[in-house]
């Protein structure tokens, strides 16, 4: 079941009055040159022990690397790994509560550079070569940051957020705008010009949208959490929504029970089929008119916390995130939801890159 402690770690380590420097000290290194495919996977640990982690596993052979990046730089991660992106062989490791980005060789799992002096960064897109947005958690802007300069240029404000409940997460591009999901204490999705760098429009949703994807129909995805009992923002069913980019408007809604927990939408390579952990993982074509009333992959007793498609083959990757103090553990399905393999990595397991 998804736990609420992914949240509630990078959302007190952003407050002000507990933010600390991460310091990063030097030791020895080693060389790796990773294969042409693989999977990254980002380790957040534990919320102030400076433990975040990075994993590489290879499918091809079933071999793990663990504590790449420390291994790699003869350094420490950091304090609660968020998210990795990939662009022309560099790897952007966005690390929260040490207000970080790393750019690493995705090869040699090396350090090339890093943006500093960021809130609580949640995910990076880029919009070219000179230019990506960075979301933040716990303040209301998204950090317009240089990459080739790792430095940060400016700022897009987010109307109707606050320091204390402000909250931008996953980003997707249709055209010449970007669509984002405010999350903490939010209810819409906003629309950005990428050109001129302004919210140009918002769309409501249900309390607290949590992913974003495109399907293969440039249509939208999202999946709301609903709140949680006693929240001063409201509570409700979870819900997914489709929505026409073009438009903006919301096209169809499925309703989730009261007290259901959705979280981390995903979709396979082909853009036909979404997929989303509800304790059970849950598998819909984009075509379908109601919700499943069978789990793809059945909840076994294990802490469902992070989830993945592999764009080549479909196959479903889910992390275990256990008791959140020990290793976590990856497990590998086929596409049709047999089990093919099983890998320990690091302490809460909850993000994945492809490379």
């Amino acid at each position: 079941m998804k736990s609420l402690l992914r949240y509630l770690f990078p959302l007190i380590g952003c407050m002000p009055v507990l933010v600390g420097c991460m310091k990063w000290d030097y030791g020895t290194i080693e060389e790796f040159s990773a294969t042409s495919n693989g999977l990254f996977i980002v380790n957040e640990g534990n919320f102030q022990y400076g433990n975040a982690t990075l994993s590489y596993y290879d499918p091809s052979t079933k071999s793990v690397e663990n504590e790449i990046f420390y291994r790699a730089n003869g350094m420490k991660l950091g304090d609660v790994a968020q998210s990795m992106t990939i662009r022309d062989g560099i790897g952007w490791v966005v690390v929260n509560n040490s207000h970080v980005i790393f750019a690493i060789d995705i090869h040699t799992f090396k350090e090339v550079g890093r943006i500093t002096n960021l809130t609580s960064p949640r995910y990076i897109h880029f919009l070219s070569d000179e230019k990506a947005y960075v979301t933040q958690l716990w303040d209301n802007r998204i950090f317009i940051v240089n990459p080739k300069r790792y430095e940060i240029t400016g700022y897009i404000e987010c109307p109707g957020m606050t320091m204390e409940s402000g909250s931008t997460e996953q980003m997707v591009q249709y055209g010449r705008y970007l669509f984002v999901n405010g999350w903490s204490y939010q209810n819409r999705i906003l629309k950005i010009d990428t050109e001129t760098d302004q919210v140009v429009d918002q769309l409501e949703v249900g309390i607290q949208p949590i992913s974003l994807v495109m399907d293969r129909n440039q249509k939208l995805w999202t999946i709301t959490d609903g709140g949680y009992e006693g929240s001063p923002y409201g509570y409700e069913a979870p819900s997914l929504y489709r929505i026409d980019p073009e438009t903006f408007t919301v096209e169809k809604q499925f309703r989730f029970r009261l007290g259901d927990t959705p979280s981390e939408l995903q979709i396979n390579g082909t853009g036909d089929k979404i997929y989303w952990i509800n304790q059970d993982i849950w598998q819909m074509s984009i075509d379908e008119d109601r919700l499943p009333v069978k789990p793809f992959i059945a909840y076994r007793d294990t802490k469902f916390y992070g989830l993945t498609v592999d764009p080549r083959n479909e196959e479903i990757y889910v992390a275990d995130a256990i008791d959140y103090q020990q290793q976590g553990v990856v497990y590998r399905y086929s596409s049709t939801g047999e089990t093919i393999d099983q890998f320990y990595v690091g302490i809460t397991p909850g993000a994945f890159c492809w490379k």
